[in-house]
C-alpha cells in the first residue's frame, strides 16, 4: 500500500533497520470476525461473571495473560473512512457501526435516524426537545460558557439503558433457579416498582434479600414488569444520546469527556467516537474515575439515572472530587421537576421530593450552591474555596493524594479543597485559549516533581518544534482527516497544545507508571485519562485516526510484552490511520520488527536535530483491510 500523505524532506532519511541475529517477526493473523468490536477489558462474557451490585460487572475486568488475543482485530466488511468533522457530528456510516437497534428504540425522538447507508444525528433527545443547541443556550444563561471560563466538561452518561435492562432481565430469566441479584436495578434510582406485594423493591428503598430463591413464574414476572414499566413510562432515553451534549459543546470551544458502560446492543461510546466526539467506556461503580482531582470546569447528568443518594452519596462525592473549585454541576431529569412528571415516572410525590431533598443536602455539604432551577434543569456551583462552607458533617477523605485513582476503591468521603491561591482553591485559571500556554497552578506551586516554570516553557518550545517536523513528515496532520488523536505518554500536554485546533481533539494519556502530570493537562484546558499500557484501553476498535507514542516503549520494555501494546494500538487505530513513534533507535528497531507482521507500512526518520541524535522518529500507517464478511455488510452492497 502506498502512503501518499508522507511528505519526507531530504534531511529525514529512512534509517535502515539494524541487522539482528534474532529470528524474523511472526506474522499476525486476523482474528475471527466475531471480534470486530472486541474490547478486552469490557467483554460481555467475562463481565457477566462479576457481581451486578454497584455496577461492578461493568467495570474494567481485563483478561489474564493466557486469554489475551494475539491476532489483528478486523474491520467490518464495507468499512469506510468516517466523514470529516464537522459533518461527522451528524452522519455516521452504517457499515462502520452496524447497530440499527438505536433507530428503533429512539424512533419517536429527534435523536438518531437511519437514512440509506448512514445514520443521521439531528441533535435531539429526550432532554433536548428543541435540540442540543437550545439546551446549551439555557445552560449558558447561568454558566459562563461563551467567554472561555468553562473549557473542560464531564458527561456522566452512565445509567443503564432500557435495552440493557431487558437483557439483564432476560439473563435472570434464563439462569433459573439461581438467586436474583436485586442490584440489576441499582443504577436506576427513579424506579419505584414492586415485583409482587411481598417481593423485592429497588435496593435503595428496602434492604435486598439475596438468599431468596425465585420460581420460574417469579422470574418471568420480574422481567415482564420491568419491560412494561420502561415501555409505558416513556423512559427509553436515559441520557442525551451518543454524546450529543459534547458534540454540540465543541463548536463553543468546550471539550466534554463522555463516558458510558459498554452495552453490546447499543454501543453508544462507539457511536460518539465515530462522530468525532471524546468518549470512553466507563461507569460510576466502585472504582474511582480515571481523572485527577479538580479536573473539570463543568459536569452534567442528563437522565443518567445514577443513584446519587445511594452509598451515602458516594457518586456525587466522586463528581465533587473531579470538579474544579468554582465548577458547575447540571442535573436535568429525575427528580428535577417531579411535580410535573411524578405520574409519568410512576413514583410518589413523597418519594421524589425526598430524593431531591437528599441531593440538595448532599450538595450543600459538598459546598455547592444552587444557582438555577427551572423546568427540567437544576444547576449548582461549587464554591471557590472552603471559607464559606457550612457543612453539617465533614467526612473528609484521609488519603493525601486525591489524584491516586487507578483501580482505587471509591469512598463515601469528601475530597478537601486544595490550598487557596488568590482566593481560588488550587489557583485561578486564565480563560481559554490563554489558559493553554499560561503556567498551570500545579507547576507554579511546585507540585510536580522536577518541573519548574522554566522547564515548562522549554517543554512547550520543544513540542512546537517536534510538531512542526511531524507536519512535514505526515502532511495530513492538522487537516480534517485526523480528528481523533491520542498521545500515549502526554507528559505536560505539550504535543496536544502544539496541535490545538477545532478540527481535532487529543486524548492525553498519562501512564500509571509515569510522573502524574494529568492535573497539569486539565489545567491547560485539555482532556485526558490515566492508563496502564500493559492492559487494554477503554475504547472500541477503530476509534483513533492518529496515535502519538513518545518514549512509551522505553518506559514499558521491562514491564510487559511490546507485542501486546502494539496489538492494542492496532485494535484502536482506524484503517489507514497513522502512528508516530518517538524513542531510542534500538527500541524503535524492536518495534519496527514486530509491526512488520501487522500489516503496517513503516518509515524511520532522523531526529529533528539530525542523524547523530540517538532518538529517532518511526512513522507507521495501518493498511486498509476488512474481515471476511461473516458479521455485517454495508447497506448498499
Amino acid at each position: 500500500m502506498s502512503l501518499p500523505h508522507w511528505t519526507l524532506k531530504t534531511h529525514h532519511n529512512d534509517v535502515p533497520i539494524i541487522d539482528s541475529s534474532e529470528p524474523k517477526a511472526k506474522v499476525f493473523k486476523p482474528c475471527d470476525d466475531r471480534y470486530t468490536d472486541y474490547t478486552p477489558c469490557q467483554e460481555q462474557d467475562r463481565a457477566m461473571t462479576f457481581p451486578r451490585e454497584n455496577m461492578i460487572y461493568r467495570e474494567r475486568h481485563c483478561p489474564p495473560e493466557e486469554e489475551k488475543l494475539h491476532c489483528l482485530i478486523p474491520a467490518p466488511k464495507g468499512y469506510t473512512t468516517p466523514f470529516s468533522w464537522p459533518k461527522s457530528r451528524d452522519y455516521v456510516y452504517y457499515a462502520n457501526v452496524p447497530h440499527k437497534s438505536l433507530t428503533v428504540e429512539k424512533a419517536v425522538q429527534n435523536w438518531v435516524q437511519f437514512q440509506g447507508n448512514v445514520f443521521k444525528f439531528p441533535g435531539g433527545g429526550t432532554m433536548f426537545p428543541q435540540g442540543a443547541d437550545a439546551y446549551i443556550d439555557e445552560l449558558a444563561s447561568v454558566i459562563p460558557i461563551a467567554d472561555g471560563s468553562v473549557r473542560t466538561a464531564l458527561d456522566t452518561g452512565c445509567g443503564l439503558t432500557c435495552r440493557a435492562l431487558f437483557f439483564a432481565c432476560l439473563s435472570a430469566f434464563i439462569m433459573l433457579p439461581f438467586r436474583v441479584y436485586h442490584s440489576v436495578l441499582a443504577a436506576s434510582t427513579d424506579v419505584d416498582l414492586k415485583i409482587a406485594p411481598e417481593d423485592i423493591y429497588p435496593s435503595e428503598v428496602v434492604e435486598p434479600q439475596p438468599d431468596r430463591l425465585y420460581s420460574f413464574l417469579d422470574h418471568w414476572q420480574f422481567a415482564d414488569s420491568i419491560l412494561k414499566y420502561y415501555i409505558h413510562s416513556e423512559k427509553e432515553e436515559l441520557r442525551p444520546g451518543v454524546a450529543s451534549w459534547g458534540a454540540y459543546l465543541l463548536k463553543r470551544n468546550v471539550l466534554a469527556m463522555s463516558f458510558a458502560p459498554k452495552d453490546n446492543h447499543e454501543e453508544q461510546v462507539q457511536f460518539a467516537l465515530e462522530r468525532g466526539v471524546p468518549a470512553i467506556i466507563g461507569v460510576l461503580g466502585t472504582i474511582r474515575l480515571p481523572y485527577p482531582s479538580s479536573a473539570f470546569d463543568m459536569a452534567q447528568c442528563s437522565r443518567c439515572l445514577i443513584p446519587w443518594t445511594a452509598n451515602d452519596g458516594m457518586y456525587l462525592m466522586e463528581v465533587d472530587r473531579v470538579l474544579r473549585p468554582g465548577g458547575y454541576w447540571i442535573l436535568s431529569g429525575p427528580p428535577i421537576n417531579w411535580k410535573t412528571y411524578y405520574k409519568t415516572w410512576k413514583r410518589s410525590k413523597e418519594d421524589l421530593k425526598a430524593e431531591q431533598r437528599q441531593i440538595e443536602e448532599l450538595a450543600e455539604n459538598l459546598c455547592w450552591e444552587k444557582k438555577y432551577e427551572k423546568g427540567d434543569i437544576a444547576i449548582w456551583r461549587k464554591k471557590v474555596n472552603a471559607k464559606s462552607c457550612r457543612r453539617k458533617f465533614s467526612n473528609i477523605c484521609k488519603s493525601k493524594n486525591a489524584d491516586d485513582v487507578w483501580y482505587k476503591k471509591m469512598e463515601a468521603c469528601i475530597t478537601p479543597f486544595p490550598a487557596s491561591v488568590n482566593e481560588v482553591a488550587g489557583g485561578e485559571l486564565k480563560r481559554f485559549p490563554a489558559r493553554l500556554f499560561a503556567v498551570p497552578p500545579r507547576i507554579a506551586k511546585g507540585s510536580v516533581p522536577g518541573v519548574t516554570v522554566e522547564s515548562y516553557h522549554e517543554d512547550n518550545k520543544q513540542w512546537k518544534k517536534h510538531v512542526n517536523v511531524y507536519k512535514k513528515i505526515v502532511s495530513l496532520i492538522g487537516t480534517t482527516r485526523y480528528r481523533n488523536i491520542m498521545d500515549m505518554n502526554a507528559g505536560l500536554g505539550g504535543f496536544a497544545a502544539a496541535l490545538e485546533s477545532r478540527r481535532l481533539w487529543v486524548m492525553n494519556v498519562v501512564p500509571t507508571i509515569a510522573e502524574n502530570t494529568l492535573g497539569v493537562v486539565y489545567e491547560r484546558g485539555l482532556i485526558g485519562i490515566y492508563h496502564d499500557w500493559c492492559e487494554g484501553f477503554s475504547t472500541y476498535p477503530r476509534t483513533y485516526d492518529l496515535i502519538h507514542a513518545s518514549g512509551v516503549f522505553s518506559m514499558y520494555q521491562d514491564k510487559c510484552e511490546l507485542e501486546d501494546i502494539l496489538l492494542e494500538m492496532d485494535r484502536i487505530l482506524r484503517p489507514e490511520g497513522t502512528v508516530i513513534f518517538r524513542d531510542e533507535v534500538d527500541v524503535l528497531n524492536k518495534v519496527r520488527k514486530i509491526v512488520g507482521g501487522m500489516r503496517w507500512e513503516t518509515k524511520m526518520n532522523d531526529h529533528d536535530d539530525g542523524p547523530l541524535v540517538p532518538e529517532k522518529i518511526l512513522v507507521a500507517t495501518k493498511q486498509y483491510w476488512v474481515g471476511s464478511g461473516g458479521n455485517s455488510t454495508s447497506s448498499n452492497e
